[in-house]
């Protein structure tokens, strides 16, 4: 049961960092380049759910024995 909820927390923050990213790529068009929009997303905390959760997901799915 525990890695269930593991790999769903994860999973939400691993959604949750990707639309942020993806929603921060709205900048490139407004004159923004890649290695400016890189420099950004490192300094913002919420950028790092991704990893975060792809990695928590990873560890259930790996972990996991029936």
């Amino acid at each position: 049961m525990g890695y269930i909820f593991i790999f769903l927390i994860g999973f939400g923050l691993a959604v949750s960092g990707g639309v942020t990213l993806i929603a921060y790529m709205n900048f490139l068009p407004a004159g923004v380049t890649w290695a400016e929009y890189l420099l950004f997303v490192k300094e913002r905390p919420e950028c790092y759910f991704l990893p975060i959760g792809l990695l928590l997901m990873a560890v259930s799915i790996y972990r996991y024995n029936p």
